[in-house]
């Protein structure tokens, strides 16, 4: 069986950056992709990291949904479950503002996806992250997508 994978994209990187979109890649292969729209404290703004992931944040103010309502809808559709995440910290960090600001306790446990690995999966990961992302030919660069591409590697 899969494991369930998430995804974080911020706004930047380090101290102030919070989440902007996440991404989750559930054991049936379904996929699902929450926009944030950013709190009212929330300012920090990296335009690199926007050259990534192509979120503009005039797209957050416009789309996203309230930080209480990815919360929420976060928790339903992980109730209980151990999630993976292959950026484990920065993921943890963002998810526990999104979790803290909404008021809405988090209703899954996050892991580090190197509890799955074995030392020799892990020296090939790149690699084969690279051959997946080739075969699957996912153009854009969006939570879900990558959860999905984490989740087949």
């Amino acid at each position: 069986m899969d494991p369930t994978i998430i995804d974080v994209e911020a706004s930047g990187f380090g101290r102030g950056s919070y989440p902007i979109e996440v991404g989750v890649a559930l054991p049936d292969t379904s996929t699902h992709c929450f926009l944030i729209r950013p709190d009212a404290a929330w300012t920090h703004w990296d335009s690199a990291a926007e050259s990534l992931h192509h979120i503009d944040r005039q797209t957050l103010l416009r789309h996203g949904r309230s930080p209480a309502e990815v919360a929420g809808a976060l928790n339903r559709l992980l109730a209980g479950a151990r999630v993976y995440s292959d950026a484990w910290s920065h993921d943890l960090s963002w998810l526990g503002r999104l979790h803290e600001v909404s008021g809405v306790p988090q209703g899954y446990r996050l892991e580090s996806l190197r509890v799955l690995l074995s030392e020799a999966q892990a020296a090939i990961w790149h690699q084969t992250k690279s051959r997946v992302i080739e075969q699957m030919a996912l153009t854009r660069h969006r939570a879900s997508s990558d959860a999905l591409i984490i989740q087949e590697t």
